[in-house]
């Protein structure tokens, strides 16, 4: 039998170290080698970790039914069109405004390459489409070191690498690294600095075509105007604009990029589909959690009244902080463990603008505006490029920052956020603005969160009775992978708790 389970990826094998080994979906055949029936499974929460469980656990022929509270599945994959409403925590109700072809992904906007993400597109046919992460023309504009104005990325990133480049190629050349690398080190790591910081003869930074244009190179007689007025290095540190840069580093954040055309919502789409309509039950709100030595039964109101869905197993796929609020049997272990999954806010604001002026005037294409500001950042589209309309996520932030514009009106948040967005891309900003969205997922009803703060990370031992199943329920959820707020989390984490339902079901 665990030879068997081995060769299905039920169990570990050699092998199934790398991502593609790790993980292979249960198949009715498994079945056929024992002789047994596929149970009943319960799935309470229908965004992706939940969607996900009844998709792989329907492959093999589980009866699986799901329940979620709310209106539509995909939990915080939600993107935001015309006719859209909510109402949050606060009582305020909105309902967006946006023309034909104008979404806003107020949840998860991205996807990088290498998560298990971009396989489910491919399997469930979501085409995809370039996400720009990073763009040279986009903005870096920190109001609070002092900045009078903004810059463009390219340009804070030639002013901080050739001045760090310059600094390093001095003492270098004065010795002061003698005893760490030897006179070979030394020559090609001046080789080095002096392209990396684009230095002259003297080893000093004087600003190069690499900063920009006022005048782009054209036709013969344009060779073009390079940007003047090179900052001092004291002027470049103090502005903190190299704060950004590592940003494109990170193992989750580097290009390239991806996003679902026409929306992030074509995967829990296409994840409900998959799974079938007959078996989600939206509006269903649980209100208990009964694990028996024999089964599960699930309470939860649909409709005005109250029903009870009893299971073989359940697998618990909504937020900690939520079902630390549901009553259930199973234990005080389990509870501090939901308990010390600590809830994190953000929020964004779409705004829908009558022109793409920031394609006409400023020539960005895409990508992140990086301010100190409690903006945070701002996301020009990566889609409908030279379209007639476009909209711009004006803010996402989080934490405190998130917290004080949730409290404000959804009129209040536009206006604050417009009028910081003028400071940086100018009054076309106001002027051009058509409608506005903003969604906060702290204030979101079965939510009320952005993600989940982990101290120690999953594997601690505190979490450790939810890294298992408590008698026969199991959990799910991106808060139980090591890519919180990720997609590709939420994946991986139906995923484990799949292969341990279904081998225990195997093993009888």
């Amino acid at each position: 039998m665990f030879a068997t389970m081995g060769a299905l990826g039920l169990a570990p094998t050699a092998q199934a170290t790398s991502r593609e080994a790790a993980f292979r979906a249960p198949q009715g055949s498994d079945f056929t080698l024992t002789g047994r029936g596929a149970a009943k499974v319960v799935i309470v929460g229908g965004g992706i970790a939940g969607l996900a469980t009844a998709y792989e656990l329907g492959k093999a022929g589980y009866d699986c039914t799901v329940l979620e509270a709310r209106g539509r599945t995909g939990g915080r994959n939600f993107t935001v069109r015309s006719g859209d409403s909510t109402v949050d925590s606060y009582g305020n109700r909105q309902t967006a405004r946006f023309s034909d072809g104008q979404y806003m992904n107020a949840g998860p906007g991205r996807i990088p390459q290498w998560m298990v993400t971009m396989d489910y597109c491919r399997e469930l046919g979501v085409p995809l489409e370039v996400f720009t992460n990073t763009n040279a023309n986009a903005y870096v504009f920190n109001e609070k070191a002092g900045m009078k104005a903004p810059v463009r990325y390219r340009t804070a990133k030639a002013d901080v690498y050739g001045y760090v480049s310059e600094l390093l190629a001095k003492a270098t050349d004065s010795g002061a690294l003698d005893k760490a690398l030897t006179g070979e080190d030394q020559d090609r790591l001046m080789e080095f600095l002096k392209d990396f910081g684009d230095l002259g003869d003297k080893l000093s930074y004087d600003g190069s075509e690499r900063r920009g244009f006022t005048v782009d190179p054209a036709a013969a007689g344009t060779p073009g105007v390079p940007l003047g007025a090179v900052p001092t290095a004291s002027e470049v540190f103090a502005s903190g604009v190299g704060r950004y840069f590592s940003f494109e580093f990170g193992y989750d954040q580097a290009m390239l990029m991806f996003q679902p055309v026409g929306g992030m919502d074509r995967i829990p789409v296409a994840l409900t589909k998959a799974v079938g309509g007959q078996r989600i039950r939206t509006g269903a709100a649980v209100t208990e959690i009964t694990d028996r030595a024999d089964g599960v039964s699930v309470t939860y109101t649909h409709g005005g009244r109250t029903r009870t869905l009893d299971a073989d197993y359940c697998v618990a796929a909504l937020p900690p902080n939520i079902l630390a609020k549901t009553p259930h049997n199973l234990g005080p272990a389990v509870q501090s463990a939901l308990e010390a999954c600590k809830p994190s806010s953000a929020g964004k604001i779409g705004l829908e603008y009558r022109s793409r002026w920031w394609e006409r005037d400023h020539r960005i294409y895409g990508g992140i505006t990086e301010t100190d500001m409690d903006l945070a950042h701002i996301w020009y589209p990566s889609y409908g490029f030279h379209g007639e309309r476009g909209l711009v996520i004006g803010y996402y932030n989080y934490d405190r920052q998130a917290d004080a514009y949730a409290k404000l009106t959804p009129r209040e948040r536009e206006a604050r956020a417009v009028a910081q967005g003028v400071k940086i891309n100018g009054e076309k900003y106001r002027s051009e603005l058509a409608s506005s969205f903003s969604h906060h997922w702290r204030q979101t009803p079965y939510l009320e969160a952005a993600w989940h703060s982990m101290e120690g990370g999953p594997d601690a031992a505190v979490f450790a009775p939810l890294n298992k199943a408590a008698g026969r329920v199991y959990f799910a959820g991106d808060h139980l992978s090591h890519t919180d707020a990720w997609q590709h989390g939420a994946f991986t984490s139906a995923r484990k708790a799949v292969t341990a339902l279904h081998a225990r079901v195997l093993a009888g």
